[in-house]
């Protein structure tokens, strides 16, 4: 029995798979999750065999619990389902060890071949998709370009030396979810620490010098 997690924050498109996936026989939904952070809870309580996961959800997206997998070292496989056309998302996903890439305009019979390809460790990827990964892979490497827009800015935040309860008031999101996007940077760009994260960004002049580094990263007790 292939046991699914299926992850997307509509719920139509969670009723309509579990509706789909649940007809299949061997096929079993394991649970559903409406954002990133609640996926990532979910896979560590379920253990299922495959995750259905759009990329675009609140709170923790797809790449940032696709990092957290990898950094957690939690074995399910990965089949992207979703509406983003970005060539960047695409490229990120297959680094973090995805398996299937699919656009939700996919049909029946395509979601159901890649979800058993899946759980037998098998990759699928529509044709668009191959030729965007090639076109992809053509491009010069950028490590700016692996991070959403939420990390980029909680990178300024490091680099500014703030605490995650700081950066967190800042961008009127918890600090477990600042927790969680720190874990997705470090993964990404193959830091050890905050302080090498912080390093990177002025480095690359994320903030102004003036901005930077206004106290240590961490004043006192490293934080956890």
């Amino acid at each position: 029995m292939i046991r699914v997690l299926i992850a997307d924050d509509h719920q139509v498109v969670r009723q309509g798979l579990r509706f789909l996936l649940s007809s299949e026989p061997g096929i079993e939904v394991a649970g559903e999750a409406a954002d990133g952070t609640a996926a990532l809870d979910a896979i560590r309580a379920l253990r299922p065999d495959v995750v259905l996961l759009d990329l675009l959800m609140p709170l923790l997206d797809g790449l940032g619990v696709l990092a957290a997998m990898r950094e957690e070292d939690l074995a399910a496989a990965v089949l992207v389902l979703t509406s983003s056309a970005d060539d960047q998302h695409l490229i990120q996903a297959l680094r973090a060890g995805v398996l299937s890439y699919l656009p939700k305009t996919a049909g029946v019979d395509e979601v159901i071949d890649a979800v058993r390809a899946a759980a037998r460790g098998e990759s699928v990827l529509q044709p668009t998709a191959t030729a965007r990964l090639l076109r992809e892979l053509r491009r010069p490497a950028d490590p700016l370009a692996q991070l959403t827009a939420r990390e980029t800015d909680v990178l300024k935040g490091l680099a500014q030396g703030r605490s995650n309860r700081e950066i967190a008031r800042s961008l009127s999101v918890s600090e477990e979810t600042v927790k969680s996007h720190v874990s997705s940077i470090l993964a990404k760009l193959g830091l050890a620490d905050r302080t090498q994260a912080a390093i990177f960004a002025l480095q690359r002049g994320l903030v102004p010098l003036d901005q930077a580094l206004t106290r240590p990263p961490w004043p006192g007790p490293r934080p956890r």
